[in-house]
């Protein structure tokens, strides 16, 4: 068990969200600037471009308890399944997990075991160390923000600073802030902050951006939990979008032991 948990804490404290990158220049004098309401749209019509996605890359936790990397392979089908799998050196398989809206299955290939049982918000939180919901977590993966929310909702602040758009929102209820940063040029949303009264909660950055579907999608992400002082890096060597041949491939051993959860 605690093998398991330690896995899938390198395997996916995957973001918690984004900040400033680079995203590919065009020339500024025939920028549109749009107001907050065209902008919000466009940003939610974006994120909803992406059916499906496949990402392979390397990932890096560092915090007062972990300090590690490993290559990973992500895989989402929209609107109800996300696969990963972990892999050690020169290649080798160390554990894969597949999580629906439903249900989970993880395999441990070392131990030869799987754990199987309901994907309720506990644990999704405990597979991923992130406390999200299951879209959110999709969304998280390819570097968006589901703005359903805000789409009839005017932010408390909205500023056009030289090559980005910086949109403020305050949440009374919550006691809480939450700036987003969109480049100018391609619509990528580039920055993240939470903050509450006691100072930043998340932060991130994201950058290395490459343009998928019409969509810029970053290849690189940085995000630091303030909180937990726990910085998560993701590297993306390759993306793709969109794919008829993007499938889920989880396979577990006929003699591998199960396990309910």
């Amino acid at each position: 068990m605690k093998k398991f948990l330690i896995l899938l804490a390198v395997s996916a404290n995957i973001l918690i969200l984004f900040i400033p990158g680079c995203i590919p220049s065009k020339p500024t004098d025939d920028i549109e600037i749009l107001p907050s309401e065209r902008l919000i749209n466009r940003l939610e019509a974006n994120r909803r471009k992406i059916r499906n996605f496949e990402g392979q890359g390397t990932i890096t936790i560092r915090s007062a308890a972990i300090n590690n990397s490993a290559s990973f392979r992500v895989v989402l089908q929209k609107p109800d399944s996300i696969y990963l799998t972990i892999m050690g050196p020169f290649g080798i398989e160390l554990a894969q997990a597949l999580v629906t809206r439903n249900e989970f299955l993880f395999y441990d290939a070392l131990q030869n075991t799987a754990y199987q049982g309901f994907a309720d918000d506990n644990i999704l939180e405990e597979i991923f160390k992130i406390n999200l919901s299951f879209s959110d977590l999709m969304d998280a993966f390819i570097g968006s923000v589901n703005l359903t929310e805000k789409l009839y909702k005017t932010p408390n602040k909205y500023e056009v600073d030289y090559d980005q758009y910086i949109l403020t929102y305050i949440d009374s209820v919550k006691n809480s802030t939450t700036q987003y940063k969109v480049d100018i040029r391609q619509l990528g949303i580039t920055g993240y902050r939470l903050t509450d009264p006691k100072g930043v909660v998340l932060e991130g950055k994201y950058s290395n951006f490459k343009i998928l579907e019409s969509v810029a999608v970053p290849h690189s992400i940085n995000i630091r939990n303030q909180k937990e002082n726990q910085t998560v890096t993701i590297e993306y060597k390759n993306l793709a979008a969109n794919q008829s041949n993007i499938f889920i491939d989880l396979k577990i051993p006929s003699d591998a032991v199960h396990i309910k959860w």
